[in-house]
């Protein structure tokens, strides 16, 4: 058995550690509320939880996945959301109501102990799709249960926000915006059926 000359050892240990060192570092992003959204007429303090939303398989998972052409995606390693997605979609939910309600008392969590009337919201998102350069489209079922036993509302956004960049943090903005939708619509559901 021969040995590799120590010369030609530190040489490819070098060339290796060129090698790591020379990949790319990973960015992080996390999504955060529509900064265009303001209250839907007069304030209303209502209590609402959002509850712990869905989101597919495909993109729950640590990268951003893109999608390249029709049935094509791509997971971009170095592209990363800074939290789980679907816990970032509630927080950002929740943040936008917030401001569409003009309440200080939306939360993602239970608010059962304080036995005040909350409004309860459920986000089942279908479709979370990311064209980069071009189009973010958030495609959400939700359903709001009004305090008491009274029927839930259901509805259906479907909202489809052009990237304005090249950068993924554009991209992000797009489903920030893409997200705005969606609570619009749960707040003026949740203003509609307010007691008369």
């Amino acid at each position: 058995m021969t040995r590799a000359p120590a010369s030609l050892v530190v040489a490819l240990l070098a060339v290796s550690l060129a090698g790591c060192s020379s990949s790319p570092a990973s960015s992080f992003y996390r999504l955060k509320p529509d900064a265009t959204l303001t209250t839907l007429g007069t304030a209303v303090p209502l209590h609402v939880v959002v509850n712990p939303v869905t989101i597919p398989a495909l993109v729950d998972r640590p990268q951003i996945v893109v999608s390249l052409a029709d049935n094509q995606v791509w997971p971009e390693e170095f592209q990363r959301w800074a939290e789980p997605l679907k816990g970032d979609i509630q927080r950002t939910i929740a943040a936008d109501l917030a401001v569409l309600l003009g309440s200080e008392h939306v939360s993602t969590y239970a608010l059962d102990a304080s036995g005040l009337p909350t409004w309860r919201v459920r986000v089942d998102i279908m479709q979370f799709d990311s064209v980069l350069s071009s189009m973010a489209t958030v495609d959400a079922q939700w359903t709001i249960w009004p305090p008491g036993n009274a029927t839930p509302i259901i509805g259906h956004t479907l909202a489809h926000e052009p990237v304005q960049g090249q950068a993924y943090d554009a991209l992000v903005a797009a489903h920030d915006r893409a997200l705005g939708s969606v609570s619009r619509d749960v707040a003026a559901a949740i203003l509609k059926n307010l007691p008369r």
